[in-house]
């Protein structure tokens, strides 16, 4: 090798990385070379590079499992028409909110003056929580008024016994109330001209129902005018919240807006002193 160069014949040998040797320094002990070229074959291809290159796309169709229907699948599966009303599906959209956004939503249904509610959520007006703010009240409602009535028992050392229509008396309240009232609503702003989405409608009942949860809660003090104090304030906030933030759209109705505002804020009102007298009026036998 002193004083020329090896090459490698890279036509002999399929896949080889051709590498010219140049020599350096000779001498008569050693010979230096250095890499003055390679030529090295991409892998992976450009298209797809590692980390070190800071740059990383995966294949094309790296997600297509999961974005669109699988081979030889058809969109006919899907129920269209009025049959959709009795898929999943339909629903879906309703149930899109996070923890934040029903946090949020039950701030405002404590705030009743700010009327803003139905604003914020006329683009995605939801069921999940009216659903979950419903079956709560049920159930608190009845444990509460059954725990009041079992220390009103034993206060006064009588026998006491559970209640179990409670329960069953509590469901069929709220359930029916928040179900019928604004499907009732719905239909008498139709008729008047002034129609309101129905799903809109109770997002905001099941949302007013959120302030007697808390004033369940009240309820255990044992003191009869506290109970209807703190009943009243409950009736009157939630009815508050629902005639200002229906009260802008049902004006469109004419001049019988005002009677309907009246009758939906009396209505609620009627819905608190039935939860007082039912669930909170204590009556111990001899």
């Amino acid at each position: 090798m002193s004083g020329g160069y090896t090459s490698l014949d890279s036509e002999k040998i399929s896949g080889s990385v051709p590498v010219f040797l140049a020599p350096v320094a000779s001498g008569p002990d050693h010979v230096a070379v250095k890499f003055a070229e390679s030529n090295l074959q991409t892998f992976p291809p450009s298209e797809a590079q590692g980390k070190i290159s800071g740059v990383f796309r995966p294949p094309a169709d790296a997600d297509d499992s999961f974005s669109k229907p699988a081979r030889g699948a058809s969109d006919d599966s899907q129920p269209t028409g009025w049959t959709r009303t009795f898929s999943v599906a339909a629903y879906k959209s309703y149930f899109d909110v996070d923890t934040s956004d029903v946090l949020e939503r039950i701030k405002d249904s404590l705030l009743p003056f700010k009327g803003s509610f139905t604003e914020k959520t006329a683009d995605n007006p939801d069921l999940y929580g009216p659903f979950w703010i419903c079956t709560t009240l049920i159930f608190v409602a009845a444990a509460i008024g059954t725990f009041v009535t079992y220390v009103a028992h034993k206060l006064q050392k009588k026998d006491w016994d559970y209640d179990i229509n409670l329960v069953t008396w509590s469901a069929g309240l709220f359930y029916g109330y928040v179900t019928i009232v604004p499907l009732g609503l719905y239909l008498l702003l139709k008729y008047f001209s002034a129609p309101s989405g129905l799903v809109q409608l109770w997002c905001l009942y099941g949302y007013s129902l959120f302030v007697f949860i808390p004033a369940s809660c009240l309820s255990v003090v044992p003191v009869e005018i506290f109970r209807w104090v703190v009943a009243g304030i409950a009736g009157f906030m939630s009815a508050t919240f629902l005639a200002l933030n229906l009260r802008t759209h049902i004006k469109s109705a004419g001049e019988s807006w005002f009677l309907i505002v009246a009758g939906i804020f009396l209505l609620q009102l009627a819905l608190a002193v039935i939860l007082k007298l039912y669930f909170f009026t204590i009556t111990v036998g001899n």
